[in-house]
């Protein structure tokens, strides 16, 4: 997967502030994701078999029970007309044809900061490692600790002033199974973003989806801050987070259909096949109706969406993460003066309130529920999402650890 930070021609990005450079990283980690809203070429036409014609300004989807169709100028404008757009690459090169309007800070994003000398955010990091209260640390481990969440924030400090919408922090992964461990972290993030004069609704933390991030969650959230639970990957999970009140939940299609293609033996994901069902696409599916039908605040995020058809069997998801080349296809496909596509939402409020649960799906989710509802799949899975995580932040930490002090400060 190519990565490449540039700074942006776009009026909105001060040159002033940010030095024209590039930044580029070969496959081999996971990306961080800057979310791009798309605006369509011509106003959004909207017409449903019950005649009724919404005002273009009113930003209305009609029921989907109603047929609804969409005929715009290209699929991209359609298909961003019902799901906000969620780029799986971080691109700084195209801001005129996919503006961001939020991004993600991780430790894959420090990565390749650390990778070259010459990036937009290189600043931010060498400012991190001249902080005098991280360097009079006397615990290396806590040095660099201090140093990595310098890091974070100042780069998501000038992410913030990119982008209009929020940025979400990575929150260490190896705090997953630490409720308060959790709690401290985002409580010490908030306070350096609030050093930097970044406010508390411009910001989410990533949290990991085990049942101590999801209490972390809970707990934040009633704090008034805004959590993005993570690896979410089994129905039990994306519930427990709604319950949880969570701000954003992310499940990751591609992989549980990976999992499926290899493995055998996880109830929830056989039962979607069962049904004739992708077990990815029947994971959104469901959590969105469950999220919609019982009125929790979530917004739901799909990831690891794969090709066109994933794509359009979710609209109407809050947020579809695509690779990049999918949302080029999409943008080129122009229709001709006399042609028109037409496009269906799949989720909306109207298709939740007709979707039945089991009484056990319906539970009210604790430690000991979740963990015997989820299935290998989610198990593993989990595991994995957060092995990752954590030898990315460790390699993060021992290039802040071989270029302390950096020489240019």
């Amino acid at each position: 997967m190519l990565l490449s930070l540039q700074s942006s021609p776009s009026s909105f990005l001060s040159s002033s502030t940010l030095p024209k450079s590039r930044l580029r990283f070969a496959n081999g980690c996971c990306s961080s994701t800057l979310v791009f809203k798309f605006n369509t070429s011509f106003p959004a036409i909207r017409a449903s078999s019950s005649g009724f014609s919404p005002s273009l300004d009113t930003g209305y989807l009609p029921p989907f029970d109603h047929f609804d169709r969409i005929w715009l100028s290209n699929e991209l404008d359609a298909v961003s007309t019902f799901s906000e757009i969620v780029p799986d690459t971080v691109i700084f090169d195209d801001f005129e044809k996919f503006p961001p309007t939020a991004a993600t800070v991780s430790s894959s994003l420090l990565l390749g900061i650390l990778g070259l000398p010459d990036t937009i955010f290189r600043n931010a990091v060498d400012m991190a490692l001249a902080d005098s209260t991280c360097s009079r640390l006397d615990n290396p481990e806590l040095r660099l600790s201090c140093f990595f969440n310098k890091a974070l924030v100042n780069v998501g400090g000038d992410l913030a002033k990119l982008v209009p919408g929020r940025v979400s922090t990575e929150v260490d992964a190896r705090l997953a199974y630490d409720t308060h461990g959790i709690i401290r972290r985002v409580h010490d993030l908030l306070m350096l973003y609030n050093e930097i004069n970044i406010p508390p609704e411009r910001l989410l933390f990533k949290i990991p989806s085990t049942w101590q991030g999801i209490e972390a969650s809970r707990l934040l959230e009633s704090e008034g801050i805004q959590t993005h639970l993570t690896f979410v990957y089994s129905f039990a999970q994306a519930a427990a987070a709604a319950q949880a009140g969570a701000s954003v939940i992310q499940i990751f299609v591609g992989r549980v259909r990976d999992w499926a293609h290899n493995h055998s033996g996880d109830p929830e994901i056989e039962a979607a096949i069962q049904r004739g069902e992708d077990p990815g696409l029947a994971l959104v599916t469901k959590a969105y109706n469950y999220i919609h039908k019982y009125g929790h605040k979530s917004k739901l995020m799909a990831a690891a969406v794969r090709n066109k058809q994933d794509l359009f069997s979710l609209l109407g998801v809050d947020y579809i993460i695509a690779p990049l080349k999918i949302l080029q296809s999409l943008k080129e496909s122009i229709t001709a003066p006399d042609e028109k596509y037409s496009y269906v939402r799949r989720l909306s409020p109207q298709s939740a309130a007709n979707y039945n649960f089991t009484a056990e799906e319906l539970t009210k989710w604790d430690q000991l529920t979740l963990g015997s509802a989820m299935g290998p799949a989610s198990v593993e899975l989990l595991a994995v999402g957060l092995d990752g995580y954590v030898k990315q932040m460790k390699r993060v930490e021992g290039l802040l650890d071989k270029i302390w002090p950096p020489p240019n400060v």
